[in-house]
């Protein structure tokens, strides 16, 4: 079934676009001219702004908060409580104190992109002007200050890369101290069979 599916208690302001098969649960709010692809699940109580971009099937777990200027690629999980931020220095009010700054994008926002099949796990915090690497995973409760390369495993306050993932999820190796040389000619998945060669701490997939 191809049937758009959202809870009535959802809030769907105009000029949202969602694909066929995708799921809204219960008290979500989705703001005006947001994308969503197909088969995607948005979990309960999660936010996303205007004007966001989320691919297809992409899973958004419950309570998730995501704002302006991000992007979510195809295949993506943000899981429960993660929270994305769009400006490094953030006000309410001007410096009199006498107005409120605007909520509308300026030259202050910056952009995050979550690229194709990334994994972010619970309760992190995504910092802006940065990328997360296609299937990178990012453990649970980090802080994410600086872009994620392909397949990374990273974790941590602030999130520092300490390995590097298959595809389907399965750690593949775990790096040596930082700043030290990664170079393997293959190493394969004990999950799925994938190989994978790393030139200089570089993921690449053997075809």
């Amino acid at each position: 079934m191809n049937l758009i599916r959202i809870h009535p208690t959802a809030i769907i302001e105009e000029n949202v676009q969602i694909g066929a098969g995708t799921s809204v649960w219960d008290n979500v709010h989705i703001r005006h001219s947001t994308q969503i692809g197909e088969q995607c699940i948005i979990g309960e109580k999660t936010y996303i702004a205007y004007g966001v971009k989320i691919g297809d099937r992409v899973k958004i777990n419950a309570f998730v908060y995501i704002c302006n200027a991000v992007t979510l690629e195809d295949g993506v999980m943000i899981s429960a409580g993660t929270v994305f931020t769009n400006d490094r220095f953030p006000r309410a009010a001007t410096p009199d104190l006498q107005q409120l700054w605007t909520s509308d994008p300026d030259e202050h926002t910056l952009p995050t992109l979550v690229k194709a099949g990334a994994t972010i796990g619970a309760h992190c915090t995504i910092g802006n002007d940065l990328t997360i690497g296609r299937f990178a995973m990012v453990g649970m409760a980090a802080l994410v200050t600086k872009s994620i390369p392909d397949f990374h495993l990273a974790i941590g306050h602030p999130a520092k890369s300490v390995g590097c993932v298959c595809r389907c999820g399965n750690p593949l190796l775990r790096f040596p101290e930082e700043d030290t040389p990664v170079n393997v000619k293959k190493v394969v998945c004990s999950a799925c069979g994938r190989a994978y060669e790393i030139r200089d701490r570089q993921v690449l997939e053997i075809h």
